[in-house]
This record gives C-alpha cells, structure tokens and sequence, in this order.
C-alpha cells in the first residue's frame, strides 16, 4: 500500500549561518495547530534519535527552521515575516522570536514569490514586519537584470562560499514593544544585575531586550575564556545545565516566563544565553587564526541549549547595543568603547555589527542596528507531507 502525500510549495533557502524552509503563509492551513503539525513532519520532528532523518531539518538550532511571509497589512511595511524555530525532538515549534540569520532571505524570497515591486537593477528597499518580536527590519538587496543577485564577493564567517551583500537595519531594537512583558531595553531597568540562580549562586549578567531577549554573562562566570568552539562547549553537559539554569531562571527575571522549567520546556528559543570576554586568540573552526588586536571583544552564544557554531543575528544586534550602553557587561570588557561598530569574534571568524545609541532624558536609547548577510535559494519545489498528518477531507 503506497502512502499517500500532500504537496506543499516550499522554497529551501540559507540566510546568514542558518538554513530553513520558507514558504508564503496561504501555502500552509490557517488553523494554526494543524500548520504546526505540518511543519513538524516537514522538518521530520519530533525525532528521538535527534537526527531529523525522515524531513528538512538539519539536526541543529541552526537548520531547523521555519519562515512563513507574506504581503503585510500595515502602510509602512511591505511584508510580514514569522519565524518558528522547530525543535528538534520534541513536538513544539517556538515561535517567540526572531532569527536575524534568515531575516536576510525574507527580502529575497518575497521579491522571487512577487510579493513586492522591486526595480529591475540596483537596491530594493524591502521593509519586513517581524511579527514575532513586533518589530521593524529594512533589507537592502541587490538586483541584476530583474532577479535578486546571489553571486557576489561578500565573505561571511561560517558560511563557505561568498555570495552578494544584503545590509539589514533594525529599527528600533530595544524592545519597547511588547515581548511577553519584557517591555523595555532592560526589563529590571538596569544594564547590570546579579541575580540568584539555585544550584550556581549569584551570577552578575546584563538581561537586555535588542532583537530578540538575551542575556550576557562573563565567560568566566561559566568558567571559561571566551574562546571555546563547539567541541569545547556542547560535550560538557555540567556546563550545559549551569547555563541553561542562568538561562531560565533569567527569563523568568525577565518576565517572558512564570517559572524556569516553564522557560526551558516551553520557550527554549528566547530569550539567548551569551558568554563574553576580552580578546583573546583562538583557532576558528575552519583553521583561520583569530587576532586579537583586531578585535574589540570575543562571543559566544547558545542556541536551543547548545553553543551556536557562529553567532545568531540576533545575538549579533544585541551585543552591538549592549556594547554601546555603559555599564553593561559586554560595555566594560570592551578593548575601545563603541564607536557606531563592535567588531567581535566568534567560533567561525569575525564579524562586525553597528549600533546608533543616544541619551534622551537620561536614558539610552538605540534607534537601529545595522549588519551584513548574505542569502541564496538552494531548492525550490514542493515538500511532501504524509496526507495522515492533515484533517480528515483536508
């Protein structure tokens, strides 16, 4: 008996150091749970052996992935854009923040699905709702000859091939919207806090609301120097559960959780756990040396509980505000303060993200953060779903 499938046009697309399945949101049911049951069989979750053998996902945080888009109802904007980060063996799809990694395919999928007008050479200017975080982006994505470039001489740490340039602006990254509560650059209304984890004791960290909720502690507060790779991190499961306590027990400080075990069954996505320090030398782990001198900080970041094999847009944005705003911990283990751009290294090389900060009344305020990705198409076609997965006369 052949088992029967529903096909479902998707497009399989790379943004930044990330990898997920985009699809316009009218490809996908409206019923939001039956939508989430969709994509958890596209991706081929929840998977015990934690592999994703049987769908698209990669088997890491940063290839199981969802994007959906489409045309957007507000006047400022020309598309709205939700991100699902899909867990990989457990059935849950995340949907409470962004991913700034595939923020930069969202322009180029939109102009190739006809969603928006874009001029047959040069920029188009694409202005993307994030409705996960509630937040304005603006894409600037080249054009040639009525298609959106993807070859190109822009060279991205953690990505092998160069390809074109697409600049991202954050607009106001500082989290005034709502997110779950969190309300405000820094929920506790300060840049610097020391709170009481069980099992790990008083931690000193920096809880800040900039592209997505994240957190910054001093590496050595996890006892470690800053520039650790993947192998260092992730086959320590100690230092794996101190940070995801420091984590959750954060998020709840935060206001995105009511309890830390609610945070890390149900919101393991956001807010981001970061380690920072000093500039040190390091091996990347592609072989490229790593010079301090020129550096302004090293960065880490975990990512559904293990450390990220670069750094995640967003992480990438908050660490660009946190570094503009004195007395923060990433600010006072700055080489040089900001100066409108921190450039910082992370396992796979370095990159150099932009902040624009001010004081109004007495607070800082950050009006946009800016950075560099890249994006290319690897697959398009259609995604077959088994027909079990849909409502009966779906």
């Amino acid at each position: 008996m052949v088992l029967a499938q529903i096909k479902i046009p998707a497009v399989y697309m790379r943004g930044g150091t990330s990898k997920g399945v985009f699809f316009c949101k009218d490809w996908l049911p409206d019923d939001p749970a039956v939508r989430d049951r969709v994509l958890l069989r596209v991706m081929g979750s929840p998977d015990p052996y934690g592999q994703q053998i049987d769908g698209m996902g990669g088997a890491t945080s940063s290839t199981s992935k969802v994007v959906l888009v489409s045309r957007s109802a507000r006047a400022d904007c020309d598309v709205d854009y939700l991100f699902g980060q899909v867990a990989i063996d457990k059935a849950m799809i995340d949907w409470s923040g962004n991913c700034g990694n595939l923020t930069a395919a969202v322009g180029p999928f939109a102009i190739a699905q006809g969603l928006l007008d874009a001029p047959r050479d040069g920029i188009a200017v694409v202005r993307i709702w994030q409705a996960n975080i509630h937040a304005k982006i603006v894409a600037h994505v080249p054009m040639q000859d009525g298609a959106v470039m993807e070859d190109g001489d822009f060279e991205l740490d953690g990505v092998t091939f160069p390809t074109a340039e697409i600049k991202i602006e954050f607009l106001d990254p500082s989290g005034e919207g709502d997110e779950g509560g969190a309300g405000g650059m820094f929920p506790s209304g300060s840049p610097l806090d020391l709170l009481d984890v069980p099992g790990v004791g008083a931690v000193e960290l920096t809880m800040i609301n900039a592209g997505n909720p994240a957190i910054f502690v001093d590496a050595a507060t996890l006892g470690l120097t800053g520039n650790e790779l993947q192998r260092d991190v992730n086959g320590n499961p100690g230092l794996l559960r101190k940070a995801e306590a420091i984590r959750a027990h954060a998020a709840v400080r935060m206001g995105l959780a009511k309890t830390a075990e609610e945070a890390s069954q149900l919101r393991p996505h956001t807010p981001k756990l970061a380690f920072v320090a000093k500039p040190s030398a390091y091996v990347a782990s592609n072989g490229k040396h790593i010079d301090p001198a020129a550096l302004d900080i090293n960065a880490r970041i975990f990512s559904m509980g293990k450390l990220h094999h670069a750094m995640t847009g967003t992480g990438a944005i908050a660490i660009a505000v946190a570094a503009a705003i004195p007395g923060t911990v990433v600010n006072r283990l700055m080489t040089q303060q900001a100066n409108g751009k921190v450039r910082f290294g992370h396992p796979s090389g370095s990159l150099v993200v932009g902040a624009e900060a001010e004081q109004r009344d007495g607070a800082w305020v950050v009006t946009k953060a800016v950075m560099s990705r890249s994006a290319r198409r690897l697959m398009e076609g259609t995604v077959l779903v088994p027909s079990a997965v849909f409502p009966a006369g779906f």
